[in-house]
């Protein structure tokens, strides 16, 4: 397992472009943060569903690496996300990530996102991850 604080360490040494903020882990759980700008925006003063998609994504690889350790090389199979209302452009984007099913070879989780402070999500997604081989690490 990692912390909070080998993950940090660790997302600024292997990922130095994350532009997120971890805020919290747990059993099987993290929340993360994105402070929106201008650039995240898209016309209509909304929050853009890539920046969503990005954040959602990273909230699972969070997750993940806090319960298996920190492997750099487990990977996106597949994220599904459903936009279900107009997030705010004055307002951090929230993701809290749930593991539903954690494998040897394959995780499931799904993610929240919120608008900071609003009590209803404005998007929700499921992902999966490939958790490669110890074999294959070394060998990279």
């Amino acid at each position: 397992m990692a912390n909070k604080a080998e993950l940090r360490h660790f997302f600024q040494k292997e990922f130095p472009q994350a532009d997120f903020i971890i805020d919290s882990v747990g059993e099987k759980s993290a929340t993360i943060r994105k402070k929106i700008n201008h650039g995240h925006l898209r016309p209509g003063g909304t929050v853009s569903g890539p920046v969503l998609m990005e954040l959602a994504d990273a909230a699972l690889y969070v997750t993940i690496l806090s319960e298996i350790g920190l492997v750099a090389h487990a990977v996106t199979t597949n994220l599904n996300i459903n936009f279900l209302r107009k997030p705010s452009a004055e307002k951090d984007i929230i993701a809290k990530c749930t593991l539903i099913k954690l494998g040897k070879v394959l995780v499931i989780g799904e993610v929240s996102l919120y608008s900071q402070g609003l009590p209803e999500p404005v998007a929700h997604a499921v992902g999966t991850y490939s958790i490669p081989a110890v074999k294959s690490i070394e060998k990279v």
